[in-house]
């Protein structure tokens, strides 16, 4: 019986490997989107804006709120059509964007390009659910492998995403970046084709093991002490990032003289930190706990706004930009295990959901305000937010630890009893 067990339990670990092996090389492909759009997106925005430019990063917006949107796209086509054939439709609607995107530059369209950002947002909302599908297909102990290794599949996209741009951009010159939009279709079509062999479990019905256990109101999920830290400091980690990501790359061109490739390079190497300690990740939250990495990505948050507060140098921005993508990765992929952790299997989707949609929000949110800060405070300013965020995060995870700790203990002592 033991035996039949542990093989069982190897078939399935050999299935999860396999779904998350294809899963890491899709989002490696599909997550060149998200690169490249906040390369150029506000670099194109402010060409493409008149005398005003205060809505130069008004695409981004448009790329989040798309993102917001896409999850429930996202989540309502996989309860539909399956998850498998939900990404596929996700990647296609990537290529189409690229293509809105590239049209968009030709006609000289700001608001076309706008919308344009907004379809390639709502396809990044499927990506977005890939780390979720890598979890749910996976035994408990290694979710948080599953996802680190999903994640770390952007290393790939933070090197191709940026040579894209840089390589293809000027394919159609002098109609800059459309080139790189155009690359997004064999891009998303080669995507697609490690879709087709997946085999996701059914998440719609209730296996044995957790016939007994009702599906819980939303609220009483979402209304956790476990979900609700982990969503104020995910949101709050991705949020950060993104307000100081948008607006680096106008900073950095517009506000200082650097060139678009140093721009575009400095955003290179702030996705490879985003994703490359992905791969290490997992293992030290198995290790050290996921409250304890995520408080570790809020202390390099805040390192990144002091090494911006320093200075306008190239190092001042690439070293803030790489220091916050390591924050990022600490931040919310441990923010992540922690809300992966409060649900059960047969809640996933409608918890997921909520989750991203809430998160894709607040980031459209802090895309528009970036530009906006930037354009009448300066960079300073942009920086300064990460100090009161970043330590309110720190509080609520020192408190839900010392709350798990004192579980640990009351469960321990009734063993004992």
């Amino acid at each position: 019986m033991v035996a039949a067990t542990a093989e069982d339990m190897g078939a399935v670990l050999r299935e999860a490997r396999r779904n998350v092996f294809l899963l890491t090389l899709a989002q490696a492909l599909l997550g060149v989107v998200g690169p490249i759009s906040f390369a150029v997106g506000g670099i194109a925005g402010h060409q493409l804006l008149g005398e005003d430019k205060s809505l130069a990063t008004a695409p981004l917006t448009g790329f989040n709120v798309g993102l917001a949107l896409g999850v429930v796209l996202a989540a309502t086509l996989s309860r539909l059509i399956g998850r498998r054939f939900a990404f596929i439709a996700g990647a296609a609607i990537a290529a189409f964007g690229g293509l809105i995107a590239a049209a968009a530059l030709f006609r000289d369209s700001f608001w076309l390009f706008t919308f344009a950002l907004a379809v390639l947002g709502s396809s990044s909302g499927f990506t977005q659910k890939l780390r979720f599908a890598a979890a749910d297909a996976s035994p408990s102990f290694y979710k948080p492998k599953a996802i680190s290794w999903i994640l770390g599949g952007g290393v790939i996209s933070a090197i191709l995403g940026p040579q894209i741009v840089i390589f293809a951009g000027d394919y159609f010159a002098p109609v800059w970046f459309a080139g790189a939009f155009v690359a997004l279709l064999p891009v998303c079509l080669a995507a697609i084709v490690f879709f087709v062999p997946l085999r996701l479990p059914d998440l719609s019905g209730i296996s044995d093991a957790h016939a007994v256990l009702a599906v819980r109101p939303l609220r009483e999920i979402v209304g956790s002490q476990r979900f609700l830290t982990g969503m104020i400091c995910g949101i709050s980690a991705y949020a950060l990032m993104t307000f100081m990501m948008t607006g680096a790359p106008v900073a950095m061109v517009v506000g200082c003289g650097f060139s678009t490739d140093l721009a575009t390079l400095g955003i290179q190497w702030h996705v490879l930190a985003m994703f490359g300690p992905s791969f290490a990740t997992g293992w030290l939250i198995s290790r050290f706990g996921a409250e304890r990495i995520v408080a570790c990505g809020f202390l390099l948050l805040l390192a990144c706004a002091a090494v911006a507060h320093l200075g306008v140098a190239l190092w001042n921005f690439w070293g803030a930009l790489v220091l916050l993508g390591f924050g990022w990765n600490f931040g919310f992929i441990g923010s992540t295990a922690i809300i992966a952790q409060s649900y059960r299997p047969q809640e996933a989707d409608k918890v997921q959901g909520f989750h991203d949609i809430v998160l894709f929000s607040t980031v459209a949110g802090a895309s528009f305000a970036s530009g906006k800060v930037l354009s009448a405070y300066g960079w300073d300013m942009l920086n300064a937010v990460a100090w009161p965020v970043a330590g309110t995060c720190l509080f609520l995870l020192l408190l839900l630890m010392r709350t798990t700790a004192a579980s640990r203990i009351s469960s321990d002592a009734q063993k004992t009893l």
